[in-house]
């Protein structure tokens, strides 16, 4: 039986929460919810997918972020010369002793930054694919594993911009959480002209590696009542049987929202979550997963309309209580 969940750990994630949206809020201009999803995604071991038109300021979220986790932090611009082994690493030869050596690549961190990974080609792509997944790289042949906690923050610019490849479906699948950023509201557009020039805010840190797992831990033994897994299960479904949708939320992905909930509920100071928690995450847990029709994928928004439709037609059902 998992350890109960004390009032004073819930207060203390509610605290950790609260300080790391005010320190991003130093450097970012935008709406907290972004920052929430990320957090969500640290806490619920998963990886996040930020979409959006260039010069949205998605690098600058994310390295804001990062600033405020007291763990090692890598970034990678993709490109599309670069090769899966610029990410994973190779052996080289050492002329010192005349031997092959592991020369790490980046994906040897706690934070990883794939910027614009859409740049690069789908062989390039799947580089990250075991390292998500898997929380280790194989390079040829020999297993290496990663360090805990490990967070992929990746973003992507619309694929209908020149020079941009689509994802894989399978490597979409193991974002746990997608984020997408629009274009600032005119009050905060003003703002950042405002702050345009001037020295960068230094933000502190505010989770180390031991705090971030301590937390996945808490996340992982919040209390999910049976019907809540029905819920799960029905919007998933709904979305398998959409008529415009080819191909719907995998089981992953109902584990991903689940799992996405729970952290959510923590982080909103309870031990358990409620229907609203697996509302709140299914916009950025679901979309994404969805393949649609040929007639619906010329809609940027039909992924999302779906989701939508799902929460508005399906309905939580309480189960009989003996």
């Amino acid at each position: 039986m998992p350890s109960t969940i004390t009032p004073e750990q819930l207060a203390s994630v509610g605290t950790i929460g609260r300080t790391i949206l005010d320190e991003v809020g130093k450097a970012f201009i935008g709406p907290p919810t972004v920052t929430e999803a990320i957090l969500t995604a640290l806490v619920a071991r998963g990886h996040v997918l930020i979409e959006g038109n260039p010069g949205v300021a998605k690098t600058t979220l994310v390295k804001a972020f990062a600033q405020t986790l007291s763990m090692n932090f890598r970034r990678v611009q993709f490109t599309p010369d670069l090769l899966p082994s610029d990410i994973t690493g190779t052996y080289i030869l050492d002329m010192r002793t005349n031997t092959f050596v592991l020369r790490e690549g980046p994906v040897f961190t706690n934070v990883l930054l794939g910027d614009e990974i859409n740049r690069a080609p789908a062989k390039t792509q799947s580089a990250l694919l075991e390292a998500m997944q898997e929380r280790q790289v194989t390079i040829e042949g020999d297993r290496f594993e990663l360090p805990l906690p490990f967070l992929v923050l990746a973003t992507q610019n619309p694929i209908d911009l020149e020079g941009t490849y689509p994802l894989p479906e399978a490597q979409i699948d193991r974002f746990l959480v997608r984020v997408a950023m629009g274009y600032p509201s005119a009050r905060e557009e003003a703002q950042m002209l405002r702050l345009h020039g001037q020295e960068p805010p230094v933000l502190r840190p505010i989770l180390n590696a031991q705090d971030a797992m301590a937390l996945q831990n808490i996340a992982a033994r919040i209390h999910v009542e049976d019907d809540l897994y029905d819920y799960a299960v029905a919007l998933t479904a709904f979305t398998r049987s959409h008529p415009r949708v080819a191909l719907g939320a995998s089981p992953r992905a109902t584990l991903a929202l689940v799992q996405a909930s729970k952290a959510w509920a923590m982080l909103s100071g309870r031990g358990f979550i409620v229907p609203d928690d697996i509302r709140a995450t299914a916009p950025h847990v679901l979309g994404h997963r969805l393949v649609l029709t040929a007639d619906a994928e010329p809609d940027p928004r039909a992924r999302d309309h779906v989701v939508e439709e799902a929460l508005a037609k399906v309905a939580y059902r309480r189960n009989a209580r003996s």
